[in-house]
């Protein structure tokens, strides 16, 4: 117990000296107002790749439920004596 203890002390000071440590900060081409640059064509791909995922997935969940809807109504209008009849036969 005591030695996971200090190891955990140990991840935690390295942790922190890692984050105190200082970097040089390197922006994308969208901070430095680069249009032109591959790198931001590459994030606008991205974006609409992602944009088109997210919509097709919402689309997909309205169309079952749509589904489901129109097969409510559909059974709705059969009645419920169509449908007892139905299992009385099977």
């Amino acid at each position: 117990m005591k030695r996971y203890s200090q190891f955990s002390r140990l991840i935690a000071m390295v942790a922190a000296m890692g984050a105190c440590v200082p970097s040089p900060v390197l922006a994308c081409a969208a901070c430095y107002a680069r249009s032109d640059s591959p790198l931001a064509s590459a994030m606008n791909w991205g974006i609409f790749t992602l944009l088109g995922i997210v919509v097709t997935v919402l689309v997909s969940i309205a169309g079952f439920f749509f589904y489901i809807i129109n097969r409510e109504a559909a059974q709705a209008e059969t009645g419920p004596a169509a449908q007892n009849l139905a299992e009385v036969k099977i």
